[in-house]
């Protein structure tokens, strides 16, 4: 139902009035914006944004947000930046603000600035999928090449027009992300741009995955298993076996340059362990096992390994101490699960003893990779005695105790001294069959006193803070989009609060003025009210003998018939085991008051409200509800724009009705708006995790769901039917109580046939409790 005000972002002044002052004066002095939506979520905002950066990171999130909010496209930028930052940060790193600004910069200021928004309402959930810096960086700057390569220009120089296939493109983001590396979704990208470039219908068909040629190339850019995909099982398996909680950073994996394809190495990094955003089958070995033999090489590096002070050393000897440091760890990571040996083995080339020819070129990574896999595998067909005389001293090093890292250093320095040759210094190098796939660049196994030229002297990146659990950041629901027939990710901000509490006695009174609805209810629950047993007649066993039954049985018996066998009586439980969630449309229009002819109009007469009366009818119904012993939760919801949607508990279904739940009910106040199908996804997900053997989510409304920023009425009932289609498939009953005289023209469409209208919302109090009643008989 539409609120009463009647642009967007505008306020009753009353309501302005009361709310109170903001928690974080000074950021939102800084801030410097005068939009009325932004106060009604700043703070949540900035308390979110608090758990996941730091001080100055804070300060520059602050900072941003006032450059979105002076560009001059009204408030949708800022509110889309204050509420996708904090969850973009604490999933990607703070790095990412940077390339987001470039970006948007880049759009400002050519004709694709309304673009801005769209980009920062894909961010999250690309987000989710890429999870580094250095992934986000790339698909930003990717849009921004899109975006100048695609957009019109009339006379030949300067852009003049948009993008006809940019926001086509931001809105396809999260689901092509989720399908194809991010090299791929270049490639994927640049073929559309040079096959449609110059054809803008063709590219909003190709973008947008209409056309065969697009889906066609698309399923071409597809391989290998994606890190995000198994993302959790490998962090359980970095937790059970290593007692490691890390977070793993997926990192661009760059096309193929070779035969062999793709660098896939891993590396250790403040803020997590950086694995290859992509892998491949490869020698019999899944890509899952690849990944795990890279988390076993990491883990065992940070429980056994120790740096070294690399300034005199020469990149010869620090590449010897890394292979025998790196077959050390290999070594003890079997020791302790040998079952990983057949995929080490697997992935470990075994390059040919006399392979590498050194006149023509430098053999010293060759040899490197001979000795790395006669350091691993025992049955090595190599037979240069060097080789054979280290491998036997790296194993009398390791016999029944771990050894140490210098240890392996002043072996490998002692190797590099007896093998290296003139040759080693030539520009051809040879790289064939030399790449460990699952071992690491080394970078943590080095400490530098001087700062040099070889070493990488740029800071790490901040490391993630984790969230804190004192608050309930805003949670955030795909909204359903009828025209596109696909789900807005991340579309809808709603807040969990609690609602805050009026007098009791108000309800006490209420039920007091309702004392005849309340003694018919109790008429009622007295046929409904389970009984601890029941008697169960003609049963061949049981707890007692059924005379009647027994008598008839032993005179068939005498007269020579069959006697029946059923002559016990059993007794079973009969209880009742529902969970019910009642969910009440708080929008502005509940404060109107009772009209109507009859019964309607007393009660208009003494001052009733539609609230008032639903309050009524509440009361009663938990008290019904209370009697009979179900599970109940009462909750409220009203929404001002997509970006705040306010979720009041009421009653929780661990609480018994008492005077709080009545206070908080007392409490409910009708304002703003009604955005139904993010309610009921979230009354839904927390009717998910209630055990019982009926779940049923009962909605009271008095109109048909409608926010300010949304034009078409059929758009938002759309997506409450798509959201009861969706509780639907989690075993959740949905059933809604309309008050609206004018409800059959679209509730039947939301809720199929589960549905009844009250015409005359006076009977409100007496007919709730029995439609819950003949629901749950």
């Amino acid at each position: 139902m539409a609120g009463t005000f009647s642009s967007y972002g505008t306020r009753p002044s009353t309501d302005a009035a009361a709310r109170p002052p903001s928690r974080h004066a000074a950021l939102r002095e800084r801030l410097d914006c005068r939009f009325p939506a932004v106060d009604e979520v700043f703070d949540a905002c900035v308390d979110e944004a608090a758990r996941a950066l730091g001080p100055q990171a804070l300060e520059a999130f602050i900072d941003q947000a006032r450059w979105f909010g002076k560009l001059g496209r009204g408030a949708e930028p800022l509110l889309q930046f204050l509420e996708a930052w904090p969850g973009v940060s604490r999933l990607a790193g703070e790095a990412c603000l940077a390339p987001l600004m470039q970006a948007a910069q880049a759009f400002q200021k050519s004709p694709n600035g309304p673009a801005i928004a769209p980009l920062l309402q894909s961010l999250p959930a690309v987000a989710r999928r890429l999870r580094s810096p250095e992934l986000m960086a790339q698909y930003l700057a990717l849009a921004v090449e899109l975006m100048q390569r695609t957009s019109l220009s009339i006379h030949g120089r300067h852009a003049t027009e948009p993008s006809p296939s940019l926001p086509t493109f931001l809105q396809q983001a999260p689901a092509l992300v989720g399908l194809v590396p991010l090299e791929g979704l270049r490639r994927w990208v640049m073929e559309g741009i040079r096959l449609h470039g110059a054809h803008p219908q063709r590219q909003l068909d190709f973008f947008g995955l209409v056309t065969a040629d697009a889906r066609a190339l698309l399923q071409r850019e597809r391989h290998g298993t994606l890190l995000v995909d198994v993302e959790r099982r490998l962090e359980l398996t970095l937790r059970g076996l290593w007692g490691e909680d890390l977070p793993l950073v997926p990192y661009p994996v760059g096309a193929a340059d070779d035969a062999a394809g793709a660098v896939t190495q891993p590396y250790l990094q403040s803020d997590g362990l950086r694995l290859p955003e992509v892998l491949d089958d490869r020698a019999g070995v899944t890509a899952m096992q690849c990944y795990r033999a890279m988390l076993a090489h990491l883990a065992g590096h940070r429980h056994w390994s120790r740096p070294q002070v690399a300034d005199n050393l020469s990149p010869l000897q620090r590449l010897a101490v890394e292979c025998f440091e790196d077959a050390r760890i290999d070594h003890l990571v079997l020791r302790r699960y040998p079952g990983m040996a057949r995929t080490l083995h697997a992935l470990h080339p075994a390059p040919d003893e006399d392979a590498c020819d050194p006149v023509r070129e430098s053999c010293l990574r060759h040899r490197l990779a001979c000795l790395s896999r006669a350091l691993l595998d025992a049955r090595h067909a190599y037979s240069d005695s060097t080789l054979i005389e280290f491998v036997r001293r790296f194993h009398e090093h390791l016999q029944g105790c771990a050894s140490s890292t210098a240890a392996m250093a002043r072996l490998a320095l002692e190797w590099a001294a007896r093998t290296r040759r003139q040759s080693d210094q030539q520009a051809l190098v040879r790289f064939a069959d030399t790449r460990v796939e699952w071992r690491d660049d080394n970078r943590h196994l080095w400490t530098f006193i001087e700062v040099g030229d070889e070493e990488d002297t740029a800071p790490d990146p901040t490391p993630r803070r984790a969230p804190d659990d004192g608050g309930l950041p805003p949670r955030h629901y795909p909204e359903w989009d009828e025209a596109t027939h696909a789900h807005r990710p991340d579309w809808v901000s709603v807040y969990d609060t609690l609602q805050p509490a009026g007098a009791a006695a108000d309800i006490d009174a209420l039920l007091a003025r309702h004392a005849a609805e309340a003694r018919h209810l109790e008429r009622l629950l007295d046929l409904l009210k389970p009984q601890e047993r029941t008697r169960l007649r003609y049963q061949e066993e049981g707890t007692e003998l059924d005379l009647d039954v027994a008598l008839r049985a032993l005179i068939d018996w005498r007269a020579g018939a069959q006697p029946d066998a059923r002559i016990h009586i059993d007794t079973r439980s009969d209880g009742r085991d529902i969970a019910v969630l009642l969910l009440l449309d708080l929008s502005q229009s509940v404060n109107d008051p009772v009209g109507g002819t009859g019964a309607g109009a007393a009660a208009g007469a003494t001052g009733e409200t539609v609230l008032s009366l639903s309050r009524a009818a509440v009361a009663l119904l938990a008290g019904a509800i209370a009697a009979l012993g179900d599970q109940l939760a009462i909750a409220g919801f009203h929404s001002n724009t997509r970006h705040e949607l306010r979720y009041l508990h009421i009653k929780g279904f661990a609480e018994p009705w008492g005077d709080e739940s009545k206070a908080r009910l007392a409490g409910a106040q009708g304002m703003f708006s009604t955005r139904m199908g993010a309610a009921l996804r979230h009354a839904g997900h927390l009717l998910s995790g209630r055990q019982a053997d009926k779940r049923l989510l009962l909605v009271l409304t008095d109109g048909e769901p409608a926010d300010v920023d949304v034009s078409d009425p059929q758009h938002l009932i759309g997506d409450a039917a798509q959201a009861v289609r969706e509780l639907d498939r989690l075993g959740l009953y949905t059933h809604c109580i309309s008050l609206d005289p004018r409800a059959d023209a679209y509730v039947g469409r939301i809720f199929g046939g589960r549905w009844t209208v009250i015409d005359r919302v006076a009977q409100l109090p007496r007919r709730l409790p029995e439609v819950f009643l003949a629901l749950t008989r």
